[in-house]
Formats: C-alpha cells, structure tokens, sequence
C-alpha cells in the first residue's frame, strides 16, 4: 500500500483567499475557479453557498471542483482528474488500496489550534481509498458504464476532456475530513513537519506544500492513524 498527497483547493492566486481553519480545528473546503470552458453546467461559488467571503469579482464564476467529495454540495462520488504530469504521473502509478491524500493551504487566526501555525498552513483535507486509476487514454476507450462514475468530475464536463488520470474513491476508505490533519510546523506555514520530513519521500525544503509528497506503506499506516486518532502531536518535531 502507497500513498501520494497532492495540493488542491483555494489559494491566494485563486480565487484571491483561502479557506479557513477553525479553532476546533474543522476547515472550509473552498475550490479554485473553472479555468476553461465547459460542456456541461459547473456550479458557482454562489451555488455552494460557502462561509468563506469570496472577491467580489469571483462570486458568480464557475468553480473547478475537484476533487469530488459526495458529502460536499453539488458533488456525486469520490472522483478527482488532473491534466498535469508533476501531479498526473505519480498519481497514475497507484493501484486499488493506495491511497490519495488531498492537502489544502487554509488560512488561520488567532483562535487557531494549538498545533497550528499563524497566518496560513498546509493541512491534508481529505482522502481517497484508491477503487479505481485510469490514464486519460483509458478513459477514453471506456465503455460509457465505466465512464458513469465520472460523470460529475470537473474534467470530464470540460470542453476538450483534458484528464491524464481519473480517480474514483472507494466509499470505505475515502472521505472529506472533520479535522485538518497539519503538514506544516506550529512555527510558520513554509516550515515543514515530521509529516513531510519524516514520513514523506519529500525534503521540507523549499515550496514543499505546493509538490506532490510519496508515502510508502508504513508512513501510509502512520498518516491515516494520526487522522483517526487525532493525535497531531505525532506531527511534530518537538
């Protein structure tokens, strides 16, 4: 069992604002705006009615959301699709049983938790239980039965299609969390914590909280055990 976690969700470049985390630790889910035109209707920050106050010049643009979580409004499945190879290629080497781990850049106050760093963090939002991974060429191929649990996804509405991998979550396994589970250290959002340094195959250094972090089984064990038990001080260094 694998597992990779990749950045999704609002930031500041789009829409302008991130999502906030509360000071129980639960979060707002925010996506970024629909880039490219579209097939079929999309819904708009206006349709998902968020707490979040998006600029003024984006509350009636279409959103790109993705991924696709059936307990958040508008949504249908566990799916998400990307068109991008950084993200795309590891992503497309899992297999059913590895896990997607989705992390988002949230925006924190002064009543943050205690284990959260001020100003803005990265924190894993989500997971998938991998049931199904498909090339965008696969995809294609496919029988309109083994497109039907896609039919939601942002990519697949888009006008051309521009998936290079499709997933679809397993319902036992997958979920939008409750709680954030933290990446970045109580110090500073860019700071790194035993998460990333430790558990993942990435360095901490640099923009880390924008690259797509590989975990191998054991660390996969870890991060779903400290989402289950809430016990965030296993991220830290201190």
């Amino acid at each position: 069992m694998r597992s990779v976690a990749i950045n999704v969700a609002a930031n500041t470049n789009e829409p302008g604002v991130r999502g906030p985390l509360y000071a129980d630790g639960s979060f707002e889910y925010v996506p970024i705006p629909e880039s490219e035109p579209t097939a079929d209707p999309v819904p708009t920050y206006a349709d998902l009615a968020l707490d979040t106050a998006i600029p003024e010049r984006h509350r009636d643009s279409p959103v790109h959301l993705d991924p696709e979580f059936p307990e958040y409004p508008c949504c249908e499945r566990y799916t998400y699709g990307d068109e991008h190879g950084v993200k795309a290629g590891p992503l497309s080497e899992l297999a059913p049983g590895d896990y997607v781990f989705f992390y988002a850049t949230l925006a924190t106050g002064d009543d943050r938790p205690d284990w959260a760093p001020p100003d803005w963090g990265a924190f894993v939002i989500g997971q998938f239980r991998l049931a199904r991974v498909l090339t965008g060429e696969e995809y294609e191929a496919a029988t309109d039965a083994e497109r039907a649990p896609f039919r939601n996804n942002a990519h697949v509405k888009r006008d051309p299609f521009d998936a290079r991998v499709l997933l679809e979550g397993d319902p036992d396994g997958s979920g939008l969390y409750d709680t954030a589970v933290p990446l970045s250290a109580r110090t500073g959002g860019t700071s790194a914590n035993r998460v990333v340094t430790a558990l993942s195959n990435d360095s901490g250094k640099g923009p880390w909280w924008r690259r797509p972090l590989r975990f191998e089984a054991d660390a996969t064990e870890s991060l779903l055990a400290i989402h289950e038990t809430g016990d965030f001080d296993r991220c830290s260094d201190d």
